[in-house]
């Protein structure tokens, strides 16, 4: 990977600690309610399964997949939902669970377009948040690292579709993506 990795920005030991730390919030805050937690494919899905592990309450799952990137490394700010929920989720406390928030125009979608769905509450914790590129002014909920404007890999983040695998958060070569 030393081809195409500029730096780690974020370690595997950090990335366990700071899902743990969530896993527990999450667990405290929604003790007692009926939580669903919706994972947005693909990116999502590792960082999902290592935090779904570390809620100590009962939850649901379910996933959308949403696009508004296609195979670039900027968002087109165009969202399509490209898989939906499979279960109505009226009066249910959603947890949508992001591997990163960007200019916040998708998430700004989903949270509109859930709590139209009539959901009791709906919050959002990411792994990753990259507030120096918001169009959209969103705070997520829950929060892992605050990152720096650089195409990052690892942990669920792709380029291509490639490098989801990595166990850890880095920065891609500028040269890999301007090809």
């Amino acid at each position: 990977m030393e081809q195409v990795v500029e730096r780690i920005l974020v370690s595997e030991a950090d990335l366990k600690a700071k899902v743990k730390e969530l896993g527990e919030s999450i667990s405290t805050d929604y003790a007692g309610k009926d939580l669903l937690v919706v994972g947005i494919l693909k990116g999502a899905l590792v960082f999902m399964a290592d935090l779904i592990r570390s809620i100590r309450i009962p939850i649901q799952i379910d996933f959308m997949a949403v696009s508004s990137y296609g195979q670039g490394t900027r968002s087109s700010g165009a969202v399509r939902i490209l898989k939906d929920l499979d279960r109505a989720i009226e009066e249910k406390h959603i947890l949508i669970v992001e591997d990163i928030v960007d200019t916040g125009l998708t998430l700004n979608y989903l949270l509109d377009n859930l709590k139209s769905r009539g959901a009791a509450s709906v919050k959002v914790c990411t792994i990753l948040d990259k507030p120096s590129r918001r169009k959209i002014p969103i705070t997520p909920d829950y929060n892992g690292f605050v990152i720096p404007d650089e195409f990052v890999i690892g942990y669920g983040l792709d380029y291509a579709e490639d490098y989801r695998h990595l166990p850890y958060v880095a920065v891609l070569k500028p040269e890999v993506y301007s090809k």
